[in-house]
């Protein structure tokens, strides 16, 4: 695979300061703003808790990325102290590498929550946002157009672009093939964590959903015929390699998990 591909994931907690400003509970203490504010999203979403776009805050944003020089699985998150510093690294990253980025809903969820907090900040990511004025290879192919390859929504493509009709878990398009999926918790329970102080937890799990996301590409590429059957085998050593090299416990037990999920894959078919 020659081109540089980032495949990326975000978790989020509540902007509940925010949320108190907009909807006057500044008079509150912050368990009695945050209730408030589940109480008044279940009212507006017929009970749904899951704030608004722009109520969500970056905590973490896990990474792969693969260049010709290698791969590497990482996060922005609890090394880094604040979240407008955790995205303008990342748009930085998109202004040194202009990578392909993949994602599993970053359509609707991922880069929609990084372009309100950007707003919020003031970030400036001239790539991100260019459509061909300055650079004329963009206008065809470009990280904001839906039906573009520059950013590629696996959820999005695979789904036929009907993402409410067909909206499918990473989990559970991990597992179809063989791929462990989701360890240790699920992103509803990301909030209890960082309120438990576990945030490398909250990284390694985050930076598991972008090792997934980008495993499931590859399938897709060799779907599209971009990647031969020897390329995919290829680029799926190279991930098991790189496993192979770490010595945090945490991607041992992503390495079981994925043999085992293999096999029963294989069982199935």
């Amino acid at each position: 695979m020659s081109e540089t591909v980032l495949a990326f994931d975000i978790e989020t907690i509540p902007d509940i300061e925010l949320g108190a400003r907009l909807y006057g509970l500044e008079t509150l203490e912050v368990p009695q703003q945050f209730e408030a504010l589940l109480q008044k999203r279940r009212q507006d979403a017929s009970g749904s808790e899951f704030m608004p776009i722009h109520l969500h805050r970056v905590i973490v944003i896990g990474m792969v990325h693969k260049t010709s020089e290698g791969l590497r699985c990482l996060s922005l998150g609890s090394d880094i102290a604040t979240e407008r510093e955790r995205i303008e690294r990342f748009f930085s990253g998109l202004e040194r590498w202009v990578p392909r980025l993949v994602s599993w809903n970053g359509t609707q969820f991922d880069l929609p929550v990084l372009n309100y907090r950007s707003l919020r900040y003031g970030i400036c990511a001239p790539r991100y946002w260019e459509t061909g004025e300055r650079h004329p290879d963009f206008r065809y192919n470009n990280y904001l157009s839906r039906y573009h390859w520059r950013h590629t929504d696996l959820m999005d493509v695979l789904g036929g672009y009907q993402s409410g009709r067909n909206a499918v878990r990473l989990a559970e398009a991990a597992q179809l093939v063989g791929l462990p999926g989701k360890m240790g918790f699920s992103g509803d329970q990301v909030l209890e964590q960082y309120l438990a102080g576990a945030r490398e937890r909250i990284d390694r799990y985050c930076e598991t959903d972008a090792l997934n996301t980008y495993l499931l590409f590859l399938r897709l590429e060799k779907m599209r015929g971009r990647l031969s059957a020897e390329a995919f085998r290829s680029a799926s050593d190279e991930v098991e390699s790189w496993l192979g090299s770490q010595a945090d416990p945490y991607w041992r037990d992503f390495r079981v998990h994925w043999d085992l999920a293999r096999w029963h894959a294989e069982e199935g078919s």
